[in-house]
């Protein structure tokens, strides 16, 4: 028989720079191990501004309506962040849209397709969001990532002319808060270790070996994997986390 896998939940939002820098450390960790298939990884929807506009407006001048001066400080630093990451992002093409729908797609993508159709999808909305001036609000540019992922675009397109998925994506959103989420990206590692904000690809690979021996230990001293741990509300909170990064 098989071990049943060790599932960790990414909280964010498409909407979020320092999400998609997050991604990219934590899967560079995750990739590189050699028990890399004993770890199942889902996108948990999360919505920063839900007042964002529809169809999407130019990142940098709500920035600037919310933030002031800071803003422009704020995109250098996240913009310096995703350079080491390869991420290209593009200030002056950015528009700023409401991520609902674009969660209700990621919801799908896990439920119908799985675990590595709903990353690239995530990759694919990201790039779009901060790379290549994408409104990741409308119906003919998530229907196009999508079946870039490998979605079929009939089924795509049902779902975005409905509501299909909104309640989903409301209770997850609700459970988020219930777990004390209140910033993204948050990692829950095998629901023993909550994590905030886009930490290095080191320390990331550090909690995935703790989690590792951990969950050894457990099984050696037959517990089941959810007892000692230092839980509230459902998730445990590293003593190694940190504040959001901004």
């Amino acid at each position: 028989m098989s071990q049943p896998r060790t599932r960790i939940e990414i909280w964010s939002d498409i909407a979020c720079p320092w999400c998609y820098i997050g991604e990219r450390r934590f899967f560079r960790a995750l990739d590189a191990r050699a028990d890399r298939e004993a770890f199942e990884v889902v996108f948990r929807p999360f919505e920063l501004d839900p007042e964002a506009p529809v169809p999407g407006e130019p990142l940098r001048d709500r920035l600037a309506s919310r933030y002031g001066a800071r803003s422009e400080a704020m995109m250098r630093q996240a913009g310096g962040a995703a350079a080491g990451e390869a991420i290209a992002a593009d200030w002056e093409r950015a528009l700023t849209a409401r991520t609902r729908t674009a969660h209700r797609l990621l919801v799908l993508a896990a439920r119908e397709h799985g675990e590595k159709t709903q990353r690239r999808l995530a990759e694919l909305l990201f790039a779009a969001q901060f790379e290549h001036g994408g409104d990741v609000s409308s119906v003919d540019e998530l229907t196009r990532l999508a079946v870039a992922a490998g979605m079929d675009e009939a089924r795509v397109r049902n779902l975005l002319a409905s509501n299909e998925g909104e309640a989903e994506v409301e209770a997850k959103i609700e459970r988020a808060g219930r777990l004390g989420i209140h910033s993204v990206p948050t990692f829950v590692l095998g629901d023993r270790y909550a994590v905030a904000g886009a930490q290095s690809t080191a320390t990331f690979a550090e909690l995935l070996d703790e989690l590792v021996r951990e969950a050894a230990a457990a099984t050696a001293a037959g517990v089941g994997a959810e007892e000692g741990a230092d839980c509230a509300s459902g998730a445990c909170i590293a003593t190694r986390r940190t504040a959001e990064i901004r």
